[in-house]
């Protein structure tokens, strides 16, 4: 089971997770060893909650296709158990990502005390600059 938040887990039998050759650089070891791990899982036949469900389908998000697939390639490593937690952890990472509740913005107000600061803070920059006019001579 991988846990996704207290309440909420996805069963390991839900993802389809293929070894694949990785790309780049590497030399023999990446042409004939396949490191690399492609992880499949679909949203809509998948055990979340509804409420994930749909967050994550009206998401737009490059690594959702348009018939509810969430496709990860992981190959930062050279072995394959590696890739694959990585691309496990980026799979639990972008279902809390996606489904996470905003925290709702509540007003407040200025209290009388840092309203004070300010008055104060302002009155001293005023006078400092008054300060800043020319000065006039006496002749007298």
């Amino acid at each position: 089971m991988i846990t996704i938040s207290r309440t909420v887990s996805i069963a390991e039998h839900e993802l389809e997770i293929t070894a694949v050759r990785a790309q780049g650089a590497g030399g023999q070891h990446v042409n004939k060893s396949s490191t690399a791990i492609h992880l499949r899982f679909d949203i809509r036949a998948s055990s979340l909650p509804e409420y994930y469900k749909t967050h994550l389908l009206e998401a737009s998000h490059h690594l959702i296709s348009s018939d509810g697939w969430i496709v990860i390639k992981a190959q930062e490593y050279r072995s394959q158990e590696m890739n694959r937690e990585a691309a496990i952890a980026r799979l639990v990472a972008l279902i809390k990502e996606l489904t996470a509740v905003p925290k709702s913005r509540r007003a407040t107000r200025p209290t009388r005390a840092s309203k004070e600061r300010r008055l104060t803070s302002k009155a001293q920059t005023s006078s400092v600059k008054a300060l800043r006019g020319k000065v006039r001579r006496h002749d007298g």
